[in-house]
C-alpha cells in the first residue's frame, strides 16, 4: 500500500492553552498535599498538540501514531493553572516519520520539555 502524503514543513508550529484539571491532576498518591500536574497528563497535551498539527497537513485518510516520547518533567502547575503547550516539526524521514519538539509552559516558566516521534498511517 503506497500512502499519499502531504510534506509538512519542517518548522511549523502549533501552539494550545489548556487548564490543568480533571484527570491532568495528580497528589501522587495521597503523597503531596495539592493536586498538581501530572506527568502523564503533561505528556498526553504534548502528543495531543503535535497530533493536531501533523493533521492539519495530511491528506484526508492519513492520520499519525505515537511512538516514541523522551519528555523531562522539570517544574510543577497547580490545580488551575493556565499552561501553553508547544509542538514543533523539527524531522521528516522518509516522509512517515515526524519528530517533534515538544514544550509545555506556564507563562514563562518552563514545565516541560523534549522530544515526541509519530508515524503516518492510513486511517481504516
Amino acid at each position: 500500500m503506497v500512502l499519499a502524503l502531504a510534506m509538512a514543513p519542517e518548522g511549523a508550529e502549533r501552539s494550545d492553552d489548556f487548564t490543568v484539571e480533571g484527570v491532568l491532576l495528580t497528589d501522587v498518591g495521597g503523597t503531596i498535599p495539592a493536586k498538581v500536574l501530572s506527568t502523564p497528563g503533561m505528556i498526553g497535551m504534548m502528543e495531543r498538540s503535535a497530533t493536531k498539527l501533523a493533521l492539519d497537513h495530511l491528506p484526508d485518510g492519513q492520520a499519525t501514531v505515537g511512538f516514541e516520547v523522551c519528555i523531562k518533567h522539570v517544574a510543577p502547575a497547580a490545580e488551575g493553572a493556565t499552561c501553553t503547550v508547544t509542538a514543533r516539526l523539527v524531522e521528516v524521514v522518509d516522509e512517515r516519520k515526524w519528530r517533534f519538539e515538544v514544550e509545555v509552559r506556564e507563562g514563562d516558566r518552563t514545565l516541560g520539555v523534549g522530544t515526541h516521534e509519530r508515524r503516518v498511517v492510513t486511517r481504516a
